[in-house]
């Protein structure tokens, strides 16, 4: 199971640092992205989990270059005719297209997309946003977690040690 996201030209460091965050979470292996806006504002440290020490983050020229030997690449954009997310199958070896926060998806990038993917919701979500309910819904649908205890031991902050326990009533 094999996931590389691919952002065009973001110019937030907040929703970088987001989205690498996002990818450690959710097991994707490297993050590409496009246009330097977002290396004019790299000096704003906001990997707050330094995932960058373990994810690549690469500069390219165009995402197309990027794109992984056998992957799928699916465009996640608000784009009439795209399908509904709840209704996605991810394929195994998916390569995440997200266009910039304050643009969309150019037909160029549409024209060599396999899949458009939308996210129903009631207005617009931001980068962060979309790219952490899209890898959640994969890894929800295609598993790679085990849901317990010891996944939360794992998973959790080092300054949470709590346990929940049902109490009848």
């Amino acid at each position: 199971m094999t996931a590389k996201i691919g952002l065009i030209n973001p110019k937030s460091p907040s929703n970088v640092g987001a989205v690498l965050r996002a990818a450690g979470c959710y097991g994707a292996e490297q993050v590409f992205f496009t246009g330097t806006r977002y290396l004019n504002a790299q000096k704003f440290h906001t990997d707050t989990k330094n995932v960058v020490q373990r994810i690549p983050l690469t500069s390219v020229t165009d995402l197309a270059l990027a794109k992984p030997e056998g992957a799928t690449v699916v465009v996640i954009e608000l784009i009439e005719g795209a399908t509904p997310l709840p209704e996605f199958v991810h394929p195994e070896n998916a390569f995440y297209i997200f266009g910039p926060e304050d643009g969309s998806i150019s037909k160029d990038v549409l024209n060599w997309c396999d899949e458009v993917v939308y996210i129903p919701t009631i207005g617009c979500m931001n980068l962060a946003a979309t790219c952490n309910v899209v890898l959640y819904d994969r890894l929800a649908k295609l598993g790679g977690v085990e849901s317990s205890d010891k996944t939360i031991i794992q998973s959790r902050d080092t300054n949470n040690k709590m346990k929940w326990q049902k109490v009848s009533r």
